[in-house]
């Protein structure tokens, strides 16, 4: 344990320094080594063991270019790769599109959608990983080429329970998903011809669910703002087993145990321009439990320096590769875009590869800031019949603001401070035999 906490040390210093070091083709390999084995600790020896490695990739955008530190952000449709009860607390609606250059030509791309009515949210994805497959016989000639694929479907649905004006409320939600991995068809070794429906025997099926939570309230907050700045989150992803051998001599049988993740993160807005994030999270195997692997840590941050736009940056800590990753977002009307790199410090400088696209199309709040702006001018005109002395005028109004909103606390307040003051004038004129 003493071991890791030096390493991690030395990661730390490393990073401190590493813009200030000119790294050439031979000095990062040298790098790369040194880093390979200060990390070689970290790695886990049931690293690989589990089945759809894909639901471990990244689709990209916002989330990637934060490291990953997203289970306690989710602010905006990535959410559903992350924590599956952020739905019922996104400002907008959302349609998302996901472009991944992973590595060795693999790819994964992604579409999105996720709107929200009142305290219910609910979302869909669709993504597909890809990389292409071709056979060699045993001349080493190329006699067939096609795509090994794993296409996953989520469909999401949260609430968020006693949301309030003070207390916002706790948002829980489940994802319910489905992958199919794969295979394509192998060729006859004596004929070379493709043998038709060979690969489904090593193609598979599998069903599983998320389950997250996320609190928002606020602490330590010094600036002016509707919006919570903490939020914590926990998961459970991909609970849930896979079959394979569809149409195979051994028949239908489990396939090997998936990638569950437990996961808890926290994000804290300091300053209107500064959001910091940061998740742990702990693999399982369910088919399992005692051979897991080893714990990884995530921190990203967001700098906003216009409304429109920001810069954000994050590291990974997973296994024996480090990931640092960089990525900037603008918005333009209704479109946010986002651009990232992702450098994996065990891997190369390859600027083709590890870099991530995404845009969303913001398609409205469904009326919840107009809803808001009624609130406000009842609740303003409520202050003026108050500090007016005129109480029932002010009791009245604020009801109406609880008929549009029961659980706007400024609102309950001023009723139950208004009756207060018109039952201690009633005491008063009672005391005083007073009478109009």
């Amino acid at each position: 344990m003493k071991n890791k906490a030096f390493n991690f040390v030395i990661l730390i210093i490393f990073l401190t320094f590493l813009p200030c070091v000119r790294l050439n083709a031979l000095s990062f390999t040298d790098l790369s080594t040194a880093m390979t084995s200060i990390f070689s600790e970290f790695a886990s020896d049931a690293e690989g063991t589990t089945a759809y490695r894909s639901l471990l990739i990244p689709v990209g955008g916002r989330a990637e270019s934060m490291g990953n530190a997203f289970s306690g952000l989710c602010d905006d449709v990535s959410y559903i790769n992350y924590n599956p009860g952020a739905s019922s607390i996104l400002k907008e609606t959302q349609a998302g599109l996901f472009h991944n250059e992973w590595i060795a030509d693999s790819k994964m791309e992604a579409l999105s959608y996720t709107t929200r009515f009142g305290n219910f949210g609910f979302g869909v994805q669709l993504n597909c990983f890809y990389v292409p497959f071709t056979e060699y016989n045993i001349q080493g000639e190329r006699v067939a080429s096609n795509y090994y694929t794993e296409t996953i479907l989520a469909l999401n649905a949260s609430y968020n329970f006693l949301a309030g004006y003070d207390f916002k409320g706790f948002a829980s939600g489940v994802s319910f998903k489905t992958a199919w991995r794969g295979v394509p068809d192998f060729t006859d070794n004596n004929t070379n011809e493709i043998r038709s429906f060979s690969g489904l025997g090593q193609s598979g099926m599998a069903f599983m669910l998320d389950l997250g939570l996320v609190l928002q309230f606020n602490f330590l907050k010094y600036f002016a703002s509707r919006d919570p700045n903490v939020r914590i989150g926990f998961a459970a992803q991909n609970i849930g087993v896979g079959f394979t051998g569809l149409g195979s001599k051994s028949g239908f049988r489990l396939d090997d145990p998936l990638p569950t993740i437990v996961s808890a993160g926290i994000s804290v807005k300091f300053f209107p321009f500064l959001t910091v994030a940061a998740d742990i999270k702990q693999p399982l195997n369910l088919l399992d439990i005692t051979n897991y692997q080893i714990f990884s840590f995530s921190i990203g941050a967001d700098f906003s320096f216009h409304e429109n736009f920001s810069i954000l940056t994050g590291l990974e800590i997973k296994g024996g590769n480090p990931k640092i990753s960089v990525g900037g977002e603008f918005e333009y009307k209704q479109m946010r875009l986002n651009v990232n790199y992702t450098l994996d410090l065990t891997s190369s400088l390859n600027p083709v590869n590890r870099i991530s696209l995404s845009g969303k199309m913001l398609l409205g709040d469904r009326g919840r800031a107009k809803v808001q702006e009624e609130i406000d001018k009842l609740y303003s005109e409520g202050l003026v019949y108050y500090y007016s002395s005129e109480w029932e005028k002010a009791i009245e109004t604020w009801e109406k603001v609880l008929e549009i909103d029961k659980r706007y606390d400024p609102a309950i307040l001023g009723i139950e401070s208004a009756k207060a003051q018109m039952s201690m004038i009633q005491i008063v004129r009672d005391t005083m035999f007073f009478e109009e």
